[in-house]
């Protein structure tokens, strides 16, 4: 069974949902970054004024239920994202908004973060000119939040992870909260953009440990596979007052400049990744978009593919290009030919030199 994501809780959804069964999710804008900036270098904002590169944006989702009895993911497309949640933009150029949420014991946490971090993002007062200071802000003030709605009904507990990108002009930046994941494929190259959070992982390990958590079998406290997230209030010994604890809301961040050879982006929830390498499904989009160009539709065959490499999980994918345009078809360098004589050869040739000479 399929299910278009999001179908967030509250709020107007950037994609409405249309029914059973409904169509792939399309969108596309033109990206404006203008030539030239008079704002001295210590002021630059998070978009880069002074490039004449203009990506074009399109993108689509797609996400399935998958072997799960129930759906938790929630998907947002959003092309112009201040527009979209009822901010005007004093800047040129639209901002572009997308999000991966994997919920975890229900839906709650997924769809009220769809909802509100975008909000909590245009409403902080680092944006745009600290747009990731903002940005980790928002997921922190998007956990308070749903901890005191929690608080007022017990129903909603629930936790999710939280993968965000943004494109302002030329400039992508990702934020990770989880085991979601963002690759960008730079001319055929997987670039990844986000940091797989896993319990497991020395880093992780050493900040839940330093923080009164233990690991237990690749599990945070036992209970959790995932070192951060957003929600899970209601899970003994996970998080306390002010957002410290061993479970962490707070995003990493990675910002780059997009360039002419920067083809897309795919974001993923961890299902995705259980049966796909990161290079593998670039790999995969690449020839899928070169056969009709079409991101939405690339979303549901790299969902198909999933399921027939068996992921056992819910499965949720968005793709953004930066053109207008397929990937273009790669010819390798024609290596150069190395070329060896043999022993008898260089005899043969000595020979021949020799009788020249006499």
């Amino acid at each position: 069974m399929e299910e278009q994501v999001p179908r967030c809780g509250g709020g107007r959804p950037p994609i409405p949902a249309a029914g059973r069964r409904p169509a792939l999710a399309r969108h596309a804008s033109f990206v404006r970054s203008p030539a030239n900036s008079t704002k001295p270098e210590t002021e630059r904002t998070f978009e880069s004024m002074d490039t004449e590169y203009i990506p074009v944006i399109r993108s689509g989702g797609w996400a399935d239920m998958g072997s799960r009895n129930s759906m938790e993911d929630v998907i947002i497309c959003s092309d112009n994202f201040m527009q979209d949640f009822g901010f005007e933009s004093y800047e040129e150029g639209p901002r572009a908004f997308y999000g991966v949420f994997d919920g975890h014991g229900g839906k709650h946490a997924a769809d009220f973060v769809c909802s509100n971090l975008p909000r909590f993002i245009v409403e902080d007062e680092g944006f745009p000119r600290e747009i990731a200071k903002a940005v980790s802000s928002a997921f922190l003030q998007t956990d308070a939040a749903f901890a005191d709605a929690c608080s007022r009904n017990c129903k909603l507990d629930s936790g999710t992870t939280a993968l965000a990108a943004l494109v302002v002009g030329r400039s992508l930046l990702v934020a990770n909260a989880g085991d979601c994941r963002a690759v960008l494929c730079r001319r055929g190259k997987a670039i990844e953009m986000s940091r797989d959070h896993k319990p497991s992982c020395n880093l992780e390990k050493m900040r839940i440990e330093a923080l009164g958590g233990y690991v237990d079998d690749d599990y945070l406290n036992g209970q959790l596979n995932v070192a951060r997230a957003i929600g899970d209030w209601h899970m003994e010994g996970m998080k306390v007052c002010g957002g410290l604890g061993p479970l962490s809301a707070e995003p990493e961040v990675m910002t780059t400049d997009l360039t002419e050879e920067d083809e897309f982006l795919i974001m993923g929830c961890d299902g995705i990744w259980d049966v796909f390498r990161s290079q593998n499904a670039v790999d995969f989009a690449r020839r899928k978009l070169q056969e009709h160009n079409d991101p939405a539709a690339c979303c549901k065959e790299l969902v198909d593919e999933a399921i027939k490499r068996n992921s056992g999980d819910n499965l949720s994918v968005v793709v953004v290009c930066f053109n207008s345009r397929p990937p273009p078809v790669l010819t390798a360098p024609r290596p150069r030919v190395q070329r060896s004589i043999s022993a008898e050869g260089l005899r043969e040739l000595q020979s021949f030199l020799d009788s020249l000479a006499d």
